[in-house]
């Protein structure tokens, strides 16, 4: 098992919330909280946490989302707007005053939600491989993914299995999204991560939270008209050989930051949708020249 911490947070009447922070807190230092893609967990960061230059020169905390790793809520209902309340939250409980936010797809459209809902805690965000609008036509004719109607289809097979204390995702979901996330990856990480994810969602609590976070997926609101009220800096960072989200969709939604002091789109590339574990050395460097910046 990952070497995860839990704190307990008040939104939705109680959640634990599951994050890694390899070291201790050191509040002389910038925090960086990491945000991970759909139906990964915490672990999609090993490779940031590996990296002596980020970890010497700032506090690294990976909060897993609702649905997601070792983060447990009663609540079968919930939404990305209570993932981002729920990992200021966390903030405010660890005593982090301010942090800079990067997210991996569901993880990018989540750092905005946090910077809107408390502007005064978001140093600045960095958006990997995401998108901004809903699973829409107009993100499909721009050659996204057709989100809904992937998703879907796990979510009604998932409703079957209601019920059932074997469950576990099989070996076609936990290939599908290693696919469209790493391209191309060795055995060993194809391995790794059927076995996370397996893990992660086994039972009949497992089913009930990869369902939710599958529904939320597919009919998640899109966040155009509130972009212009972000006013921290933005650096989105995406791979042009992304499988799910655009560059070309990425250009467009870049310009709707409006308000920002400074939102500029860099595009990686060669870089997979998750770009912080195809391109390494690329994603670290800017995010420590990104901190360093406005730290």
């Amino acid at each position: 098992m990952p070497n995860t911490k839990m704190i307990q947070v008040p939104h939705l009447g109680g959640i634990d919330a599951a994050y890694q922070m390899p070291r201790a807190y050191d509040p002389t230092k910038p925090t960086l909280v990491l945000v991970n893609a759909f139906t990964t967990s915490s672990e999609l960061y090993r490779a940031q946490f590996s990296d002596p230059q980020l970890s010497d020169q700032m506090n690294l905390v990976a909060i897993e989302l609702l649905g997601h790793g070792q983060t447990r809520t009663n609540r079968e209902q919930w939404t990305y707007w209570d993932t981002a309340e729920m990992n200021l939250q966390v903030l405010d409980a660890l005593k982090i005053d301010r942090a800079f936010i990067l997210g991996t797809s569901q993880g990018g459209w989540v750092t905005i939600q946090m910077a809107l809902l408390r502007p005064e805690k978001v140093a600045g965000v960095i958006p990997l491989g995401t998108s901004m609008d809903s699973e829409s036509d107009r993100s499909r004719k721009l050659q996204c993914w057709d989100g809904p109607a992937i998703v879907s289809s796990f979510v009604t097979q998932w409703a079957a299995s209601q019920g059932d204390p074997a469950f576990e995702p099989d070996d076609s979901y936990c290939d599908a999204l290693i696919n469209i996330g790493f391209n191309e990856c060795s055995a060993d990480v194809r391995d790794f991560w059927r076995s996370t994810i397996k893990s992660t969602y086994r039972g009949e609590d497992g089913q009930r939270r990869i369902r939710m976070a599958a529904i939320n997926l597919a009919e998640r609101g899109g966040l155009h008209l509130r972009l212009s009220d972000v006013r921290c800096p933005v650096r989105w960072l995406h791979g042009t050989k992304d499988a799910v989200y655009s560059v070309a969709n990425a250009e467009e939604e870049i310009k709707m930051f409006v308000n920002s002091p400074d939102a500029q789109l860099v595009p990686i590339e060669g870089g997979a949708h998750f770009l912080n574990c195809s391109h390494v050395a690329e994603v670290n460097q800017a995010v420590l020249d990104f901190v360093s910046q406005y730290k």
